[in-house]
């Protein structure tokens, strides 16, 4: 009985983690970043918005890759997010395809 219910236990974690991996998206932004300063802003606030889980930003192209949990927020929310700080970001189509493409 007790290995019953240690298979069990282990069968029902697996399937969480599959289920939580499902659930994760990417998205590339386009923002007009100036500066170090822009960097350091989006990553002290956007990193905490619900459901981020990963944050890169680049100056030299002027994009923001998420990383996020399509459980606990959305691609209009971190947009939400960015326009509080000052900075719109418009989905690049083009890069979010190819990013989700590598990533799968």
């Amino acid at each position: 009985m007790k290995r019953f219910l240690m298979l069990m236990c282990v069968a029902l974690m697996s399937v969480a983690t599959f289920a939580a991996k499902a659930d994760k998206q990417t998205v590339v932004f386009d923002v007009d970043l100036h500066c170090q300063g822009c960097i350091t802003k989006i990553e002290k606030n956007i990193a905490f918005e619900k459901g981020v889980k990963d944050l890169i930003c680049d100056l030299k192209t002027k994009t923001v890759v998420v990383v996020f949990d399509a459980n606990k927020t959305s691609v209009e929310e971190l947009q939400k997010a960015f326009k509080a700080l000052g900075k719109p970001a418009v989905v690049n189509v083009k890069a979010t395809a190819a990013k989700q493409k590598k990533d799968k």
